[in-house]
C-alpha cells in the first residue's frame, strides 16, 4: 500500500538538497576545482534524484551499468585529487559568541530532537494510515522516520536562530566541502558489502575455515569469528557490510549448527566484534576521520590512535563473552 512519505519521497529529498549544493558550487569563483567538484557531487546526487527515472527508461541493466560508470568517474575525481573547499562567509568571533549567549543550551535541541522523534515515529506510526495510504513508509520505517526527524530538526533550528533554508544548505555545503569524498564512503561501503554477498564470499570463507581449523575446536571458531569481524570492518569500513559474510561463512555453519550455539546472543556479540573493528580503521571515515577534519586535529589518525587500547579490550572482552554465555 502506498504511503504519504515513503523511500523513493527521502531520496528525492537528498538529491534536492545535493542538487543546490551544486549550484551553490558552480557558483563559488573561489574554489580552485569547482567545475570538478560539482561533477562529483552531481553524480552523487543524481543517483537519488534521477534513479527511478533511470529504471523506467533505461530497464534495470541499462540503468545499473549507466550508475555503475557514475560510481566509477566518482572513484577517480576523489582518487584524483579534483575536490577543493570552496568559499564561505564566516561569521565574525564576536558573533558566534553573541549567538552563544543568546541561545545557550537550546542550540542542541534540534540535534536532540532527531533520536527522540525518529524513535517516536517508528514505535508510534506502525500501520497508521492517512485515508487510503500509510502516513510512513512501512517497509522502510525507520529511513522514513529518520527523514522525518531531521526535517522537524531544521524547522526548529531555523525557529531557534532566525536562520533560513538557504542558510542551512549553505552550511551543509561548507561542511560536505570540509569531509570532502569521505562523506559518502559509508554508502559506497554498503555497495560494496552487497558486491561481496552476491558474490558469495561467506561460502569461500567458510570453505578456507574448513580446510584449516577443526570443526570441534570450539575456542578457536569463537576467536575467528570475532576477530575475522573486527579484521572484515576494518577492511570493509562497516560492520554491517562484514556481518553477513562471515556469519554465512563461520558463525551459521560452524558455531550455531555445528556448536549449537544460542543465534541471537551469538550474533549481537558479533556486531560488537565488527564494531571494535570500527574504532581501528580509516575506512569507517564518518567515525574516525571526519571528526580529525572537523576538528582540524594536525594528525587525521590521532582519533583511531586513542580509539586503538579500547577496541582491542573490548574484542578480547567478546571473545570471553561468546565463548562462555552462548553455548547451550
Amino acid at each position: 500500500m502506498k504511503a504519504w512519505f515513503d523511500i523513493h519521497d527521502v531520496y528525492h529529498l537528498i538529491g534536492i538538497v545535493v542538487m543546490l549544493l551544486v549550484g551553490m558550487t558552480l557558483r563559488d569563483r573561489g574554489n580552485p576545482k569547482r567545475y570538478t567538484t560539482a561533477l562529483f557531487w552531481f553524480l552523487f546526487g543524481a543517483t537519488f534524484l534521477f534513479g527511478d527515472l533511470l529504471l523506467s527508461w533505461l530497464g534495470k541493466p541499462q540503468a545499473y551499468r549507466l550508475v555503475g560508470v557514475a560510481v566509477i568517474v566518482i572513484a577517480l575525481l576523489a582518487g584524483t585529487g579534483r575536490l577543493a573547499l570552496g568559499s564561505y562567509r564566516p561569521s565574525s568571533e564576536q558573533q558566534r559568541l553573541e549567538s552563544a549567549r543568546r541561545l545557550g543550551n537550546r542550540i542542541f535541541l534540534p540535534a536532540l530532537l532527531i533520536p527522540l522523534l525518529t524513535v517516536a515515529c517508528t514505535l508510534l506510526l506502525k500501520g497508521v494510515r492517512l485515508g487510503d495510504s500509510y502516513l510512513l513508509d512501512q517497509k522502510h520505517l525507520t529511513l522514513a522516520s529518520l527523514a522525518t526527524a531531521c526535517l522537524a530538526a531544521c524547522l526548529l533550528g531555523w525557529g531557534l536562530t532566525g536562520g533560513t533554508p538557504l542558510q542551512a544548505v549553505r552550511e551543509s555545503r561548507r561542511l560536505v566541502d570540509t569531509i570532502g569524498w569521505a562523506a559518502i564512503l559509508p554508502q559506497m561501503l554498503a555497495m560494496l558489502g552487497g558486491v561481496f554477498v552476491a558474490a558469495k564470499t561467506g561460502l569461500a570463507v567458510q570453505q578456507v575455515v574448513s580446510l584449516f581449523v577443526d570443526p570441534g575446536n570450539r575456542l578457536l571458531l569463537v576467536v575467528i569469528y570475532c576477530v575475522g569481524m573486527a579484521l572484515f570492518t576494518m577492511v570493509m569500513g562497516n560492520a554491517f557490510a562484514a556481518f553477513p559474510v562471515m556469519t554465512a561463512g563461520i558463525a551459521l555453519p560452524f558455531l550455531i549448527v555445528g556448536q549449537h550455539a544460542a543465534a541471537a546472543p551469538l550474533v549481537a556479540i558479533g556486531m560488537y566484534s565488527g564494531y571494535c573493528g570500527t574504532l581501528m580503521t580509516p575506512m569507517a571515515a564518518n567515525f574516525n576521520i571526519v571528526p580529525a577534519a572537523l576538528l582540524e586535529l594536525k594528525d587525521k589518525y590521532l582519533v583511531i590512535k586513542t580509539q586503538l587500547p579500547t577496541a582491542l579490550l573490548l574484542l578480547a572482552a567478546n571473545i570471553l563473552l561468546m565463548y562462555f554465555i552462548v553455548f547451550r
